[in-house]
């Protein structure tokens, strides 16, 4: 089967390109594909959050783009009392953007509202489970308690829901309005927020490592890849999260501009609803999968800048095996399979995906081809990301499979694994596995990294063998950049930090 049909014409769109403009000294622009819609860290689990996050909050611990874990708000950490007790000793002499004093008491607060009511309204709360209580040992002095091990635990308190936020003035302003209009430690002050359209910062120029070289850092908000390699060619961009593949060789021709492109974390797969018609069998899962060649889809569509995977994680997590091979494309076989299972040609699907993403699009249209040649006929059904994201899958209220693409910020298989296959997680909305769950629960309460690395491939080898989804693919973490944005420390995760970014 040919892909070429398959290709997006946004090559084309970008023939007629606005006059370039003249930027404002010492203001970078980035673009991003998606609008969180809440900048609270409890809030959501978005890159396009992580994007941002770490520009306005700190955590303890921070991670640089190499990867390496360390201190942030936090001087120094260490294990006590066999593991069961980690102490942090804080930084001094830091305030948040509004005035008020970082200390024990905010980082007390900051995980009581995560760990509360309040955490139990967003996503982030199962990831730090493993925390029983904070306690405040004097003010520059934090225990947190450890109700059970967690091996991942220092990496998941970099970022997102670890983020540490203002008791003062949440108090008085309110979470909601906190949303809105976010206040951190962080190298960047909040300024403006345009819903959907743009978040604006400035820099705070008392920031306790150093005050940034911008004098300010704005986002637009741009869904579609192909506009915001317009804005990048028209010298309205100088950093942009998301373009098409297929002008990638464009971009990199324009004196202007280049392109990093490197091994990130976010897989794709689509997940089966195994509730629902044909998908309760797992021979109907096992044969559209081999119905699929993701192969060509990668080499055609993507042009190469992904990787197969057999299971929902890239080369670079922890628990990926690389024994573990992707079911082959066999169509023949697949027909076979289908036939055998009782489903009649013509059976139709229903496959949701992220209308926004225009490179994904292109990925729904080849499968529905392959799965077509099957005799399986796919109705392409796009949503708003957030509305997908948000309502859709949560409430179980999906088709036939659903794209679902996973940045695993963690590198670890087990921020991937738990939120898909654990039951009742925001994830999860259809499977309940005892066995899936006990794994699960071996591999996240053991601190012993050789032995859980053998469960989580484990896991990853029993997720296949149930064909709860059908891998896709690891996608590079890819970047349209204008020439006179120095200093940029690209991350592989998408979470960006300019604090020694500069504008020519």
């Amino acid at each position: 089967m040919k892909l070429n049909t398959f290709l997006a014409t946004t090559s084309l769109v970008l023939t007629c390109l606005v006059t370039p403009v003249t930027h404002a000294a010492g203001t970078l622009t980035v673009a991003l594909h998606q609008d969180p819609g809440n900048w609270d860290p409890i809030a959501t689990f978005l890159v396009s959050w992580g994007a941002v996050g770490s520009q306005v909050f700190d955590g303890l611990i921070m991670r640089t783009p190499d990867m390496k874990l360390v201190p942030g708000l936090a001087t120094k950490w260490e294990f006590l009392d066999k593991n069961t007790k980690l102490r942090f000793t804080l930084r001094q002499n830091v305030k948040f953007h509004n005035g008020e004093p970082f200390d024990a008491e905010a980082v007390k607060f900051t995980f009581d509202r995560l760990l509360g009511e309040e955490g139990k309204k967003g996503p982030q709360q199962s990831n730090y489970n493993a925390i029983e209580k904070v306690v405040v040992v004097n003010p520059t002095t934090v225990d947190f308690i450890l109700k059970s091990p967690d091996p991942v635990l220092l990496t998941k308190l970099s970022g997102y829901g670890a983020m540490i936020v203002p008791p003062k003035y949440i108090k008085e302003k309110g979470s909601q309005f906190f949303g809105m209009n976010p206040v951190g430690t962080g190298p960047f002050k909040f300024s403006d927020y345009k819903p959907k359209i743009s978040l604006t910062f400035e820099r705070n120029g008392a920031y306790w490592g150093g005050a940034p070289k911008l004098d300010q850092l704005v986002y637009r908000f741009i869904s579609e890849p192909a506009t915001q390699a317009a804005e990048l060619q028209s010298g309205r961009l100088d950093v942009a999260n998301q373009i098409p593949l297929a002008m990638i060789e464009t971009l990199k021709k324009d004196a202007k501009l280049t392109v990093a492109s490197m091994d990130g974390p976010v897989a794709l797969a689509l997940r089966y609803n195994t509730q629902r018609g044909i998908m309760k069998d797992r021979e109907v899962r096992k044969a559209l999968t081999m119905a699929v060649d993701r192969d060509a889809i990668i080499k055609v569509i993507l042009l190469g800048h992904a990787k197969p995977i057999a299971s929902f994680q890239g080369v670079l997590s922890f628990g990926n095996d690389p024994a573990l091979k992707p079911l082959p494309f066999n169509p023949a076989l697949a027909k076979t399979m289908l036939q055998k299972a009782g489903v009649k040609p013509g059976t139709q699907i229903q496959l949701d995906f992220r209308g926004p993403d225009s490179n994904f699009r292109e990925v729904a249209q080849a499968v529905a081809g392959y799965l077509q040649a099957v005799g399986i006929t796919v109705s392409l059904k796009p949503y708003e990301t957030n509305v997908l994201l948000n309502d859709i899958i949560p409430n179980g209220k999906t088709g036939e499979m659903w794209q679902n693409q996973w940045g695993g910020w963690t590198f670890d298989y087990d921020n991937t694994a738990y939120a898909m296959y654990y039951t009742k997680q925001r994830w999860n909305p259809f499977d309940d596995d005892a066995k899936l769950n006990a794994l699960l629960h071996t591999q996240r309460n053991t601190w012993d990294q050789v032995a859980r690395k053998a469960t989580l491939q484990e896991i990853s080898r029993y997720v296949a063998d149930q064909a709860l989804e059908m891998p896709l693919y690891s996608l590079n973490t890819t970047y349209g950049l204008n020439k006179r944005a120095k200093n940029l420390a690209l991350p592989a995760d998408g979470r960006f930090r300019f604090v020694d970014a500069t504008v020519d």
